[in-house]
């Protein structure tokens, strides 16, 4: 028989145990400070019908979208959790207590090319709060706060940065100088950083605008050193624009809410350049970076939506939602040297029986561990004792019960303490109290 090379498709992730191990720390900080803020957590379906997956796109969702070809319903597989998230809300409403503050960790996939910082099965850790028919905006002032409280749990406090701005805002602009084909205009606005400005122009210029009104554009995206000169700009213009205006008090409404829920200014940039690609955004944008680390792109994004679920029903539900691409974020700071938790002990008791005779005797002791809630585990296998010692060293054990004839006769254990190299022979009956049970 042939043997097969053992490997896994591009775009996949798979980790070691270690890695594994600063993989789970981070999603469980992640997840701890979503349940701490009272979010519920929800799990929906890896697979969804076709139809419903399409609802909000036409052809990039087609094209990225893993296809089931198995039964008479087409289906695929879900490529975010926004679209499950809607579908669950409009089926779920009367059910569900407004405003619903939920959260979801759970893979999603989708059909990228094969590339660096592309993945084809990543995770997504969600965070959104659903109104019905109406949700204050102070709401999309707590929800930064959440993603805050996370990063600075992870040791990145004073590098975070949220680049905050708001779609009516500069739709409303966008109007008042007759300018249309709004959404084409802010994806391409959204690119600026990564084009730079000539391409971002000739961008622009493809889609029919002139040249003056591309110089206005920019002019009125351009950065200003503080966010308190940004705002004094914004309100020191004079546009008669119903979007324009409402979107500019959202704005400052979110800055002024965010300071209010313990989010530093330092960590706050008013940034007339974010726009977020996609086009159920109605109001506020939000980008989340690392201050030094930019290269490492967004490490949290979201906005505001004013109707989440409109494919699915006639009823309006509003909402703000974030999301942390766990893979992507996970390998980047990885790269970068950001990964900076301390490496987790084990913790667990390793049993170690000597040779055959004293198995019985092993497993009665590694059972009466487990009993009483120790994590433990016992080596099993055959061999030299220099062996199983450097099997103790390669998992990092702290410490380990060596059982061996003398120690089964006289109902005792030899506890070694791998810290210190120090071996004590004990009573079965004191094990719990010395090793702090």
């Amino acid at each position: 028989m042939s043997i097969i090379n053992p490997s896994i498709l591009p775009g996949f992730m798979e980790l070691l145990p270690e890695e594994q191990k600063q993989f789970d720390t981070i999603k469980n900080i992640i997840e701890s400070n979503f349940q701490k803020y009272g979010f519920v957590n929800i799990d929906t379906p890896l697979i969804e019908k076709e139809e419903i997956l399409l609802s909000k796109g036409g052809g990039e969702t087609t094209k990225q979208i893993y296809k089931i070809d198995k039964e008479s319903t087409p289906q695929a597989l879900r490529f975010d959790l926004t679209v499950s998230l809607a579908r669950y809300v409009s089926m779920y409403a009367h059910n569900l207590s407004f405003p619903f503050r939920r959260y979801q960790i759970g893979k999603v996939y989708r059909g990228e090319r094969n590339q660096k910082g592309r993945y084809r099965e990543f995770y997504q850790c969600d965070i959104d709060i659903i109104g019905n028919e109406k949700l204050s905006i102070i709401n999309d002032g707590e929800i930064p706060s959440v993603i805050y409280n996370i990063f600075k749990d992870l040791g990145y406090e004073e590098l975070i940065l949220f680049r905050i701005n708001n779609r009516k805002l500069l739709s409303g602009f966008l109007e008042s100088i007759s300018v249309s084909d709004f959404e084409s205009v802010l994806r391409t606005i959204d690119k600026l950083e990564k084009i730079g400005k000539e391409n971002t122009k000739n961008e622009l210029l493809k889609l029919n605008i002139v040249e003056d009104k591309i110089e206005e554009i920019f002019n009125f995206i351009e950065n200003k050193e503080t966010n308190l000169e940004t705002i004094e700009f914004l309100n020191g213009l004079e546009i008669n624009n119903d979007k324009f205006i409402e979107g500019r008090a959202e704005l400052i409404e979110l800055f002024n809410y965010m300071k209010k829920f313990a989010i530093p200014e330092d960590a706050i940039k008013i940034d007339l350049t974010i726009t977020r690609g996609l086009d159920y955004y109605t109001g506020t944008v939000i980008e989340t970076f690392l201050k030094g680390y930019e290269s490492i792109g967004s490490v949290c994004s979201g906005g505001r939506y004013e109707d989440l679920a409109n494919n699915f029903t006639k009823k309006k539900y509003p909402g703000i939602g974030l999301s942390i691409g766990l893979t992507r974020l996970y390998y980047q700071l990885n790269e970068a040297g950001l990964i900076r938790l301390e490496k987790e002990e084990n913790n667990n008791i390793l049993v170690l029986p000597m040779d055959e005779t004293v198995l019985d005797y092993s497993i009665e002791i590694v059972n009466y561990l487990r009993e009483n809630n120790i994590k433990s585990q016992i080596y099993l296998e055959q061999g030299k004792a220099k062996k199983k010692f450097n099997y103790a060293d390669k998992i990092g054990v702290k410490t380990a019960l060596i059982i061996g004839e003398q120690e089964k006769n006289n109902k005792t254990i030899s506890v070694k303490d791998f810290n210190n190299g120090n071996q004590v022979e004990i009573e079965l009956n004191k094990l719990l109290e010395y090793i702090g049970g």
